[in-house]
């Protein structure tokens, strides 16, 4: 048992990237405001997401390359389209994830309610973690906090369930109207966006450095990772339609906002001793999307620099990592107020591109460069071109549901 989870790695940290806002805050809203009536869509999504997110770790264990090196080898404009894209979206991220954390924190530590003193708090222990411990310690703290995550998710599941008053109605809906746009942006974040497949295929490269793992038990680890997020997703559905639904009470549009009405709504349901598990289970889930994020986006963009200039300095990262986490401070004290523009812009280009890196990852895992032995059978092709096709229409839908 030990060994299989020493095994474990990149999985767990696709699992800590994806579990964020889109499970906290999206699946838990999707509960509140249509019950179990998103299932569907939520489970849908997931299938056709799910080859373009494997084809991270199975290319970098075929290939001993990250797709950063597929894009680049596939045409240069490639990888500098996607250079652009990180470079115009990552600070914004790194901001609202951290924004959730520190207000969630402030819940359950309290000490100051002031978001930005515990926002720099946070930065800062991840950052310092990240850049003493490097892969190392990301690998095994990501276990300890999905362990806690998984464990405090389903035991408030379990507890609300046991506690409903309502008798239960799974009957599935197509909503209409801001029910619509609701749907189009649940579905565009879970369980993540697609440009996360690039973070795993980093990720597989360093485990294999630190330990020896076969292309099987790499999948394993993804297919444990992935499945991780879907359960945990159905969860969180769940506590949204147990503990918000039909309760008359207006939610905020806040992610911040929205996770403490959860905490307060599910403990005056249940009782103030159930306070610190809801807690601690929010506070976990926002807590493996901040560090997962502060280590895969420099990571990346370290990786992209090195291929553009042709030069393998290994102090890029430092220096990524770095202008990240200032980054993300100076937004906290000059940009705060426009938070939500920058995230509405950050949500455009993620749902956008979404075709953009499903076509790129298929490409890639059906090039010359991908060994036979390593290719994807014919079902999972198939799929990959239905992923493709829905995620096209998936991206018009967003256009036109949000601009016209």
């Amino acid at each position: 048992m030990i060994k299989i989870i020493s095994k474990l790695g990149p999985g767990l940290l696709f699992a800590g990237a994806a579990i964020g806002v889109s499970h906290l805050v999206q699946s838990t809203r999707a509960g509140a405001d249509f019950g179990w009536g998103l299932i569907w869509a939520l489970i849908l999504v997931n299938i056709f997401k799910y080859p373009f997110f494997q084809y991270g770790p199975r290319y970098a264990m075929a290939t001993g390359e990250s797709l950063l090196d597929g894009y680049y080898k596939v045409g240069k404009v490639f990888l500098i389209t996607y250079f652009i894209l990180n470079l115009a979206t990552m600070f914004t991220i790194q901001t609202a994830v951290t924004i959730v954390t520190a207000g969630l924190a402030s819940s359950l530590f309290g000490v100051t309610d002031n978001m930005v003193i515990w926002s720099l708090i946070i930065t800062l222990i991840c950052y310092v973690i990240l850049l003493l411990g490097k892969y190392k310690v990301l690998d095994k703290m990501i276990k300890v906090i999905i362990l806690i995550l998984a464990i405090s998710t389903l035991f408030s599941t379990g507890v609300a369930s046991i506690n409903a008053q309502e008798v239960y109605s799974f009957k599935q809906i197509f909503p209409t109207g801001s029910g619509l746009v609701f749907l189009v942006a649940f579905m565009g974040w879970m369980p993540a966006p697609l440009d996360i497949s690039i973070w795993h295929s980093l990720w597989t490269l360093e485990k294999k450095k630190n330990q020896k793992i076969t292309p099987k038990e790499s999948l394993f680890d993804f297919n444990v990772g992935y499945f991780a997020t879907v359960i945990l997703g159905i969860c969180f559905v769940s506590l949204g339609a147990l503990v918000m639904f039909n309760s008359g009470i207006s939610f905020s549009n806040s992610g911040s906002v929205f996770a403490n009405q959860l905490i307060e709504l599910y403990t005056s349901n249940l009782g103030d001793s159930f306070y610190l598990i809801i807690s601690i289970c929010a506070f976990t889930t926002m807590l493996s999307t901040t560090i997962t994020c502060l280590d895969a986006s420099p990571r990346t963009m370290s990786r992209a620099t090195q291929l553009l200039t042709k030069n393998n300095n290994t102090s890029y990262y430092f220096q990524w990592i770095s202008a990240l986490a200032v980054g993300t401070m100076l937004i906290f004290y000059f940009l705060l107020s426009e938070m939500g523009a920058l995230v509405e812009l950050a949500t455009i280009l993620s749902f956008i591109t979404a075709p953009f890196y499903a076509i790129l990852n298929y490409k890639l895992i059906i090039s010359k460069n991908m060994p036979e032995s390593h290719k994807p059978s014919k079902p999972l092709r198939i799929l990959s071109v239905i992923g493709i096709l829905f995620l096209s229409l998936f991206a018009l839908g967003y256009i036109l549901t949000r601009f016209i």
